[in-house]
């Protein structure tokens, strides 16, 4: 296909040049209705570019397929058979997809790495899920993808599951061995769906990990906005072979997804799809070379132990994302929480991943060599800076295992029916009815439905001290937690 085409920009720009007058939504009327205070510091670019499809960009019948050309288009550039444009975020394109495999009640393997948002399908679908446990690194204090044998015997142990969910790249930068486990779903004719939220550029570049329909997947979702150069809330659905029917992934979707799509979501994939389509081994490439040597000056900084190559082993990580900057700072005395504050208060950088004992920093095809040596010069300060943190008290971390709750009852029902709110010394021993997600990176410690154990209370009790943020919980400070009642 020809992928110097963008049927939305180009439906975009006729739709200027025409002169329409709009006289249905959205109510700002491309731009002529907002308050002047509002454009000066959003622009008038955003709002005239804010146009509906039907009866705007395309026709009441949508006719001139200007969506369906720019999914056909984005398929064509990643090698999918089929591609969705999504434009609630990978949140929602996760929830849709795991409905498209998995009906209610109905089993599904899932890594427990995996974000709230997988949780919340379980619960919103009823779902039946089979988690298979990542690897917990004891050094690190991080876990792992899991591995193709682990799916092999939760598929032998479940053999009336729908499918697999995988998550890879982690928030850390860690992969799963993503051909391995499509090879065990093809063994038990299953679907595998890959939760490729952080990896919308893997397509475009041969020196990145592989990319899941390369590797075998049958349905993979990413999160353009992460990686790429599409606004935020840009997902697209990745779907080949006749595992998932097309058909019911596009009815899922529109069961769950909004009626009124932003035309600057489906805009800015369009024009991401056509930059990596042409310029994007160029542009990763330089990305790439920025980070290893970013990678090489932060590896080298005292106290500071950057996530290298090391954790690619058995048990570990199968593969690496290089763009990934993974750094712990516990040899600093102080807790990822606050390196990242401490970096965002006085060097103005915002990071995008922290825990208890790590931050972690994303490079792109977006930065440069000014924004990446900035990068390495935070951390040389932090170093400098250590002594100025003042002391905060840190999480007690959990050990091995502990955090492989028994799920007792059916998350949906427990989410659901009766609960009540309980100090949190009094919640071990009961069933959890909430998700308690220290964000980010938001996978949860506790999900509804497992037996609460005083360990993982522990860890969120002196976390939330610690400076964890725990957004989900009826109680962010976990003083109480919310139980099945009785």
């Amino acid at each position: 296909m020809d992928q110097s085409r963008v049927p939305v920009l180009e439906a975009l720009q006729e739709f200027r040049r025409r002169g329409d007058l709009v006289f249905g939504p959205p109510g700002h009327k491309q731009g002529r209705g907002v308050d002047p205070r509002v454009l000066e510091v959003m622009g008038e670019g955003v709002f005239s570019s804010d146009v509906l499809t039907l009866n705007g960009l395309d026709d009441r019948r949508e006719s001139q397929g200007v969506l369906t050309q720019a999914e056909e288009l984005m398929a064509d550039a990643v090698g999918a058979d089929v591609a969705f444009f999504s434009t609630c975020g990978s949140s929602l394109s996760v929830k849709t997809a795991m409905l498209a495999v998995a009906g209610p009640g109905e089993k599904l393997l899932i890594s427990r790495n995996a974000h709230k948002s997988v949780i919340a399908g379980v619960i919103v679908n009823g779902t039946r899920p089979v988690w298979v446990h990542p690897h917990w690194d004891e050094d690190l204090a991080l876990a792992h993808p899991p591995e193709p044998e682990d799916v092999r015997r939760a598929l032998q142990a479940n053999p009336d599951a729908k499918g697999m969910l995988l998550i890879t790249p982690t928030d850390w930068g860690t992969c799963a061995d993503i051909a391995g486990v499509a090879e065990v779903c093809r063994e038990h004719d299953v679907a595998l769906i890959v939760d490729e939220a952080w990896g919308a550029h893997l397509p475009f570049h041969e020196g990145l990990p592989a990319w899941g329909m390369n590797a075998g997947a049958d349905l993979v979702v990413t999160s353009v906005h992460k990686m790429g150069s599409a606004v935020e809330q840009s997902s697209v659905f990745h779907l080949q072979g006749d595992r998932i029917d097309p058909t019911v992934l596009k009815q899922r979707e529109d069961l769950l997804g909004t009626t009124s799509s932003s035309n600057l979501v489906y805009a800015s994939l369009d024009g991401w799809r056509r930059q990596m389509a042409e310029q994007g081994s160029e542009l990763l490439g330089g990305a790439l070379r920025r980070a290893e040597r970013a990678r090489a000056q932060i590896g080298s900084i005292p106290h500071l132990a950057l996530m290298g190559r090391d954790v690619v082993r058995p048990q570990g990580a199968f593969d690496i994302d290089p763009l990934a900057v993974t750094v712990d700072v516990r040899g600093l005395g102080i807790s990822g929480y606050q390196a990242a504050d401490w970096m965002r208060a006085e060097y103005h950088l915002d990071l995008g991943s922290m825990d208890q004992c790590r931050v972690s920093a994303r490079i792109t095809h977006g930065d440069d060599d000014a924004t990446v040596q900035a990068l390495v010069e935070g951390f040389q300060r932090l170093v400098r800076d250590r002594n100025r943190i003042s002391p905060q008290p840190q999480a007690q971390l959990p050990s091995a295992g502990a955090l492989e709750l028994e799920t007792v009852m059916l998350p949906r029902d427990a989410f659901f029916g009766p609960v009540e709110q309980v100090p949190a010394e009094r919640a071990v021993g009961r069933v959890a009815a909430e998700m308690v997600s220290p964000y980010p990176p938001g996978v949860p410690v506790l999900a509804p439905g497992e037996l609460i154990t005083a360990e993982a209370i522990d860890y969120l009790v002196s976390g939330a001290k610690a400076g964890m943020l725990i957004p989900d919980a009826a109680d962010p400070s976990m003083e109480t937690v919310r139980v099945v009642a009785g």
